[in-house]
C-alpha cells in the first residue's frame, strides 16, 4: 500500500506543478498485480489531481512481443485493468 500511496501523492503533486503531468515508468512481474490491486483505492484517496488522465506512462522492460503474448508487460497491465488474470 505504501508504494501505491506514494505514486498517488507524487501524481497529485506533479499534476499541480508547472508541467501539469505525471510521468511513471512501469515494470512487469509482481508489480503488475500489486499496482492493479492497490493503486485504484490510493488514487481515490488522493483526489482528482492524481487521476491518470494527466499521466505519461512508459513500460520500462517491455519485450518485443505482441501485446497478447504472455511476456508482454503492456499486455499484463491491460489484462489486469480489464479485470482478468
Amino acid at each position: 500500500r505504501a508504494l501505491a500511496r506514494l505514486v498517488a501523492q507524487e501524481a497529485a503533486a506533479a499534476a499541480g506543478g508547472e508541467r501539469g503531468r505525471f510521468t511513471l515508468g512501469l515494470s512487469g512481474g509482481s508489480l503488475v498485480e500489486l499496482l492493479s490491486r492497490e493503486l485504484p483505492p490510493a488514487l481515490r484517496e488522493a483526489g482528482p489531481e492524481a487521476q491518470p488522465a494527466r499521466w505519461v506512462v512508459a513500460f520500462c522492460d517491455e519485450r518485443l512481443v505482441p501485446s497478447e503474448h504472455p511476456e508482454s508487460t503492456y499486455g499484463a497491465y491491460r489484462v489486469r485493468r480489464a479485470g482478468g488474470r
